[in-house]
């Protein structure tokens, strides 16, 4: 990987950016280029490329931050950014500080099997046309399909004044397919998506074919599903599928910004009982291959495996470089930001529940009636309370031990310290899900989850059935 920009030229800059009385400064180097294609109901909508590239300068003076980004990735214009930043940070002072850095950034290191910069774009254009054959056939009733294609390749540079240089590069290829299902009971949707960050090697390990017929088949069966109940029952959430609601219900509680505005219900409790004991919540930047994955943070930090809960106890947070400074103590490689235009902010990367000992079956046949969520939708949490609402995008119903009728128009609601005291089963399949991009003060950022197929002994369900 060749050099963004030369380090005399970003240690040069962090040198303006502390001339002024700065107490910490940080020079983050983008290029970033991606590619999509989408097609909807047998025609190709869209067929784009794009390329970002420039640098964010962050400097920090006392308790205020000065940010400029640019474009011009020269000397001088690296130096601009870094006055303006500088400026914007600073109440006074004087002096000249010298920043040594390292002859080399350490760099992280991962192979792509295929470069999808490399791969033709009518190829990725007969996977989606492929995909939407495949839906099509699968059922008469299925009146309208689209499918997405998207690739990037993302490089950055990290600097900052304790003499951090580091360097990564992040390849991510990802596919979707969504279905929507005409019948009498109206319109049904189903989904599939598959993401990685890998090349296109990504079609050599998962077959579009088979997306697409998930997809359809999902739509389809939910065209024969019955209202879902309303009122408490437990709860089976699938594995995989299910990853979200612990990264929207605690994963963000658990993020140190929150943490120290008090807008966290999971504040001051290091240390004590959060959740049902068999309950380990883990995030982990380096998992290979992962949504969330990457070698570094956007603060220059290696990716970490962080434990947050272990049997059931709060052990720690999710932490940024300016936190983590501030505490005394070592960051967590949770330092991520959008792009070069936008500070760093305590994010998640891949968040989920290790497994447990219990055959999922026999969870099922423990449970007499109830509702088996396979999958969920969107959803949105208040993290100061941890109360949430999650749309079930499939699920179906638990009689007698068994999982029978499919269920439609249906929401999960709680709160997530409840829901976490209540996990009183948990399996030993544990899965990811699907790719996700999570929002933040208006910045998106690629993330995983999963879990374990795993009980709730009563959640509310909001459904419309009488």
């Amino acid at each position: 990987m060749s050099e963004l920009v030369e380090t005399d030229v970003v240690s040069d800059a962090l040198g303006v950016a502390l001339a002024t009385g700065g107490d910490f400064a940080e020079v983050f180097v983008e290029d970033k280029a991606s590619s999509s294609a989408y097609l909807d109901d047998g025609r190709v909508e869209e067929l784009s490329s794009g390329r970002e590239r420039g640098a964010g300068i962050r400097v920090v003076v006392g308790e205020t931050t000065g940010f400029a980004h640019t474009a011009d990735l020269s000397a001088e214009g690296l130096r601009s950014a870094a006055r303006a930043a500088a400026a914007a940070a600073r109440g006074g002072g004087g002096g000249v500080r010298v920043v040594t850095l390292p002859a080399a950034p350490h760099r992280s290191v991962r192979d792509i099997g295929i470069d999808p910069t490399g791969v033709d774009k009518a190829d990725k254009v007969a996977l989606l046309r492929h995909a939407d054959e495949v839906a099509r056939a699968r059922s008469g009733s299925i009146s309208q399909v689209s499918a997405g294609y998207a690739d990037s390749r993302r490089r950055i540079l990290v600097a900052n004044s304790d003499g951090t240089l580091a360097a990564d590069e992040v390849v991510r290829t990802m596919f979707n397919v969504s279905c929507v299902a005409t019948g009498d009971t109206g319109m049904q949707t189903g989904r599939e998506s598959i993401g990685h960050t890998i090349g296109f090697e990504l079609f050599d390990r998962y077959d579009v074919a088979d997306l697409a017929a998930r997809a359809a088949e999902r739509a389809v069966t939910k065209l024969g599903a019955r209202p879902a109940p309303s009122g408490q029952l437990p709860v089976v959430i699938g594995s995989g599928g299910g990853g979200v609601l612990f990264h929207e219900a605690c994963g963000h509680g658990l993020e140190a910004d929150l943490v120290a505005k008090g807008a966290s219900v999971f504040a001051g409790r290091q240390g004590e009982l959060v959740a049902s004991p068999l309950v380990t919540l883990v995030d982990d930047g380096t998992m290979a291959g992962e949504w969330g994955n990457y070698g570094i943070d956007d603060e220059g930090n290696l990716a970490q495996r962080n434990v947050l809960i272990q049997d059931g106890i709060l052990t720690d947070y999710m932490w940024d470089v300016l936190r983590s400074r501030a505490e005394g103590r070592p960051g967590s490689g949770n330092g991520r930001r959008q792009s070069y235009q936008h500070l760093p902010m305590v994010r998640m990367t891949n968040t989920y529940l290790l497994a447990g000992t219990s055959d999922p079956d026999d969870i099922i046949a423990d449970t007499p009636n109830g509702v088996y969520v396979k999958h969920l939708g969107g959803g949105q949490v208040n993290t100061a309370t941890g109360d949430f609402v999650f749309g079930m995008s499939e699920a179906y119903l638990i009689e007698n031990g068994e999982i029978t009728e499919p269920l439609r128009e249906g929401n999960l609601i709680g709160n997530g310290p409840e829901v976490l005291a209540g996990i009183d089963a948990v399996g030993n399949d544990f899965a990811m899900g699907p790719p996700g991009t999570c929002g933040k003060d208006g910045q998106g950022v690629p993330v995983g989850d999963g879990v374990p197929t795993l009980r709730v002994g009563a959640l509310t369900i909001g459904g419309t059935a009488a």
